[in-house]
């Protein structure tokens, strides 16, 4: 069984049919879009527009997760060598989206605030911390908790006019006094992306902080030079635009801090010298690099599942996407301009989704026009006061035109 080898496969075939140059939905919908049959089919009515949260999986992809478990059922403990390649390949990949300098830089995580998590908890003492106020639930409830806790000292950047930050307030923070700074590249509530991230990195530096960046509303979205930035640390995952499912995440550590020098505690027997050499020396001797920094038995089933979204990013390439994605949002924009509807989307200091504001309306209004939205075969979210529509490459112009004429709709209502 090679099915890793015909996923890539048919992947190549795919993408090599679509030719060079910009995307195109007429050849998209020919040779792309019976890569994802199975859930076009089952959303053939529904415009999906929530990308941006869940994305759409490749048909491979179950088949993938099937490889794993067939090797499971019929190798039992000596599927661990098929198995930690696939480890290995899921690092590998996830290296090369982020231009990472090399692939054990890249850490499995089930979620980025373990992530997080495993950052935190390697302080001796209680590190100072900012962060800001629009960081998602997942960091800021674990930085809140922290600094409820005493573990951390916790300042909080507040968003200026709807909803967005300015780097001067970040500038401002750090210069008081800072040992870690935890920031998103991408906003998750209006798609901002965050200004002078380089430059925040670099203040951050010379201030002598460390830098963690949320790259889960960028990787797979537009090119991320994760090396350029000269960032610390970044998390992630695979469930939004690598579609790659719950629980396919990671932490990236730049190579000054696989050194040694760092001391996790968010660990277990993956992370020792010889994993399957039962010896317990004292001190205990850890993996080389990112090695150090692994945990107890994977969930490997997850480094399949995201095996095919991950490949498919890869091939059809990440600048592509992010061309494609832009002139979706600027049709989805300018056709909601006609209804008289103000929306957010479609340049470059902006994610990959187009943001309509309710700031002025009932606190829960954004979310009950979703939910109007998807009572309507219109599939989209809200968070807090910002709707959110995501196209992906797989969503036609039509489907763009339904859901500014149903948003126009509801809204009158």
């Amino acid at each position: 069984m090679n099915i890793g080898a015909d996923t890539a496969s048919a992947i190549s075939l795919a993408v090599a049919a679509l030719g060079p140059g910009p995307l195109r939905e007429e050849s998209v919908a020919q040779h792309v879009a019976p890569l994802f049959s199975r859930v076009l089919d089952e959303y053939r009515r529904n415009a999906y527009f929530a990308n941006h949260s869940l994305g759409r999986p490749l048909d491979a992809t179950a088949h993938d997760v099937a490889e794993a478990v067939s090797l499971w059922q019929t190798r039992l403990g000596d599927a661990w060598d098929a198995w930690s390649a696939e480890i290995a390949a899921y690092r590998g990949r996830l290296a090369r989206l982020l231009n990472a300098p090399r692939a054990d830089c890249v850490v499995p995580k089930t979620s980025a605030g373990q992530g997080l998590r495993t950052i935190l908890n390697s302080y001796d003492g209680v590190p100072r911390v900012v962060a800001t106020r629009g960081e998602f639930d997942s960091i800021d409830v674990i930085l809140r908790q922290y600094a409820l806790r005493g573990r951390i000292s916790l300042r909080l950047i507040e968003a200026r006019g709807h909803g967005l930050f300015e780097s001067g307030d970040l500038f401002d923070a750090i210069g008081a006094g800072a040992d870690l700074v935890v920031v998103s590249h991408v906003l998750f509530t209006t798609g901002q992306v965050l200004p002078r991230l380089a430059e925040t990195i670099a203040a951050a530096h010379r201030a002598g902080a460390r830098v963690l960046v949320d790259v889960y509303h960028s990787l797979g979205v537009f090119p991320v030079d994760i090396a350029s930035l000269d960032a610390d640390f970044a998390v992630g995952g695979s469930y939004k635009y690598l579609r790659g499912g719950p629980g396919a995440a990671y932490l990236y550590l730049h190579p000054r801090h696989l050194d040694g020098s760092m001391k996790p505690l968010d660990i277990g027997w993956f992370a020792k010298t010889d994993v399957f050499q039962y010896r317990r020396p004292d001190p205990p001797e850890f993996g080389a690099g990112g090695d150090a920094f692994l945990e107890s038995t994977p969930p490997v089933l997850t480094y399949y599942q995201a095996r095919a979204g991950q490949l498919f990013t890869l091939a059809i390439g990440v600048e592509r996407l992010r061309e494609y994605s832009l002139s979706q949002q600027r049709l989805l924009v300018s056709l909601l301009e006609r209804h008289g509807i103000a929306a957010r989307g479609g340049s470059e200091d902006r994610g990959a989704f187009v943001v309509v504001s309710f700031e002025d309306h009932a606190n829960d209004a954004a979310t009950r026009c979703a939910r109007s939205l998807g009572s309507r075969g219109v599939i989209c979210d809200a968070r807090g006061p910002w709707l959110r529509l995501c196209p992906d490459v797989l969503t036609g112009a039509a489907e763009i035109e339904r859901a500014a004429e149903t948003l126009a709709e509801v809204v009158r209502v």
